[in-house]
């Protein structure tokens, strides 16, 4: 490691990485005439930017040190933007789950157990 490394707090290596992610996002987009395994691989990369983003925001949400560290309007200003765009997201997930089902695309049924079956449980 370099010294500027070793001096750098996490937060801003987070905001190195994800700076030099968008710039991947950006020229993905920008690329044109993709063909479908260009496609394919362009949607991997993304949906694993968001999974890298979801779980840095579940550690901060699941930290009291950093949480305190914001006040309760930019709890307000965070919950609100996040609401908007999981609502976003999710309504989207519906559509193409939607379309996959049209494409003829069905979900892998579950072996279930004999002896009792466990309704599905959503933890907030």
């Amino acid at each position: 490691m370099t010294g500027h490394w070793r001096n750098m707090t996490l937060s801003e290596g987070w905001v190195q990485v994800s700076e030099r992610i968008l710039e991947q996002i950006k020229h993905l987009e920008e690329t044109e005439d993709k063909d479908r395994l260009e496609l394919v691989r362009s949607l991997s990369f993304i949906l694993h930017v968001l999974q890298r983003s979801l779980l840095g925001w579940m550690q901060w949400v699941n930290t009291p040190d950093i949480m305190t560290k914001f006040s309760q309007k930019d709890l307000e200003q965070i919950n609100k933007k996040l609401s908007e765009f999981t609502r976003s997201f999710v309504e989207y997930d519906l559509e193409a789950t939607r379309l996959g089902s049209k494409r003829g695309l069905k979900t892998r049924k579950r072996v279930k157990k004999k002896k009792e079956e466990r309704p599905e449980i959503f933890y907030v």
